[in-house]
């Protein structure tokens, strides 16, 4: 059931008890856990905060802590799956759940209470059956009277014929409501396809949060910026389009304005300030050199195909048109001139067009606070990514979620520093293997998709964020620079080894560039499985991501192959 009334329904039900927050591995999800933690101290109130990877995690985390618990918030998990038959919870055990993910599953919708999904939703914009198409009332049927009765000579020929009749009316009574039923089950399953067909998001987890922050009167500058963090990674990662960003941004800057007026009339002198203004589709530009960033940035380097020798020069050309020399663009953005910093949004702009780049300008928010801290909401995202992304042999997934959760604060700016260095390797990274793969021209047209398979572990692709930023990137480049003009049509599947020892491979599916966020990856993953005998996982709550036998990929690709022709 959906709850709207997040206030009277939620937050009042959890206060003084104890509460068990299971996170999702994602920035909005830290994102969303970093405002609850917020309030949760604000109300002295008792909680447990579990991060967690995938479906088994979320298990294991609720069965290590069920024991002292009556209520359980999942944040970004459990919405698209059916977490009741999952976790076989006891009757007084209530789920509240918070997800962004796409499509709920319809017995969560559906649930009289034990599951709850906060905010409100249109059922008809995300086209959810109505009960009655999915649910039938079950009346157990009188029972029929026996056949047999007892014999009697005395019986005429006529009370026999009336028996035949009474026989033969209900055998075709009994046929004519199978035939309701089957029609009935046949209309079900065909609206249940159509609705869990596509994978897709919704409204950012932080900003629902966050708007109960507000109407609790519990909400400040720091609790808005990291609702603001959330909402841009789902932009960043592709995961909604800009007309639903700039959407979104709207409600976000009259809490901007407001937050800003209320410090102004409380007359609390603050150096925190939040600023909406147009920005550019350049990672990490204010942190690196313009240079760098026009190159690893994944909309410049497609759309001037910077791989290539010819895009080079390019690149230099608007350069020269900016007035930019190149040893100012080699230099970090704030060790430039201050008139060429002053003048370089304004350049970029004014060259956009030529260089085809029509969509290099989006709007954005920018956190300054002291003299010298300047960071955009992209910056934040980008960090924390890079952390998450840091799993290693002495760091577990637990350590990064804690770390990337921490460089949220202002006073942990080393953190946040830090995850932006290592962001700058990821995408370079990133543009290597882009450059490398395209050169040799390593990615296969199946028919109806397009897909990649790494041949060497490599520790940036072992985790499901930097293979999809690299599956995004490939597939952008591919479009660029393909002759095929149904390659825009046509989605991308990169395969990249985990743990070649065992075998197992990651393997990821991106929408064509053509289309909007939504994927059906999904469905076609487990069908493909289902039809090639191929073993895989589909544990991440990101249901385009799979782990896979390495030794199955070429069944599974040909199985997917015939389903999708």
């Amino acid at each position: 059931m959906f709850v709207e009334d997040l206030r009277r329904h939620f937050y009042e039900q959890l206060i003084g008890k104890r509460v068990l927050v299971i996170v999702n591995y994602d920035v909005d999800a830290i994102c969303t856990s970093k405002i609850l933690q917020a309030l949760f101290k604000y109300d002295n109130m008792v909680y447990s905060i579990v991060p967690i990877m995938g479906v088994s995690g979320m298990l294991r985390a609720y069965n290590e802590n069920k024991d002292d618990v009556k209520f359980v918030l999942f944040v970004n998990c459990a919405g698209c799956i059916d977490v009741v038959e999952l976790l076989q919870p006891e009757e007084d055990m209530t789920f509240f759940i918070c997800d962004s993910h796409r499509p709920y599953h319809i017995c969560n919708v559906y649930s009289e209470s034990q599951v709850q999904i906060l905010g409100a939703h249109n059922k008809n914009e995300e086209g959810i059956p109505d009960y009655d198409q999915i649910y039938q009332d079950t009346d157990e049927e009188d029972d029929e009277e026996d056949d047999d009765e007892d014999a009697d000579n005395s019986d005429d020929e006529e009370q026999r014929g009336t028996r035949e009749m009474n026989r033969i009316q209900r055998i075709e009574k009994q046929l004519l409501k199978r035939r309701k039923q089957r029609e009935w089950e046949e209309k079900r399953n065909q609206l249940m396809f159509e609705y869990t067909q596509f994978n897709y998001y919704g409204k950012s987890s932080a900003l629902t949060i966050f708007e109960l922050a507000w109407r609790l009167s519990k909400d400040s500058i720091d609790l808005l910026w990291w609702a603001i963090v959330g909402l841009t990674e789902q932009l960043l990662l592709g995961k909604i389009e800009s007309a639903t960003y700039t959407l979104a941004t709207e409600s976000v800057q009259s809490h901007v304005s407001r937050l800003t007026n209320k410090a102004s009339d409380q007359t609390i002198q603050t150096s925190v300030k939040i600023h909406y203004e147009n920005d550019l589709h350049l990672a990490l530009y204010r942190h690196w050199s313009v240079l760098d960033s026009l190159k690893y940035s994944i909309y410049p380097a497609c759309k001037m195909k910077l791989w290539t020798y010819k895009g080079e020069k390019v690149m230099h050309e608007l350069l020269v048109d900016m007035g930019l020399p190149l040893v100012h663009a080699k230099q970090t953005f704030n060790a430039m001139e201050l008139e060429l910093r002053k003048e370089f949004y304004d350049k970029m702009e004014k060259f956009a067009d030529k260089y085809h780049l029509p969509d290099i300008i989006y709007g954005s928010f920018i956190l300054q606070y002291g003299y010298r801290n300047k960071y955009s909401a992209a910056d934040y995202v980008y960090s924390m990514l890079a952390i998450l992304e840091s799993i290693k042999k002495d760091r577990n997934p637990e350590t990064c979620f804690l770390e990337s959760m921490d460089a949220l604060s202002r006073s942990n700016k080393d953190i946040l520093d830090n995850g932006i260095d290592m962001c700058k390797t990821l995408l370079a990274a990133i543009f290597k293997q882009v450059q490398s793969s395209l050169e040799m021209h390593a990615v296969y047209s199946a028919g109806q998709f397009l897909y990649f398979i790494l041949q060497e572990e490599i520790s940036f692709f072992t985790c499901p964020y930097g293979l999809l930023m690299l599956a995004r990137f490939l597939l952008n480049g591919h479009v660029a620079v393909s002759r095929n003009r149904r390659a825009r049509e046509l989605p991308l599947i990169a395969v990249a080894p985990i743990d070649v020892s065992r075998g197992y491979s990651l393997l990821v599916g991106v929408p064509p560039v053509c289309e909007d966020s939504k994927n059906f990856f999904g469905k076609a993953f487990e069908q493909a499985a289902l039809k090639s005998g191929a073993t895989i996982s589909q544990d991440f709550f990101e249901p385009a991501v799979i782990q896979i036998r390495h030794a199955d990929c070429t069944k599974f690709l040909d199985a997917l192959t015939v389903l999708l022709s």
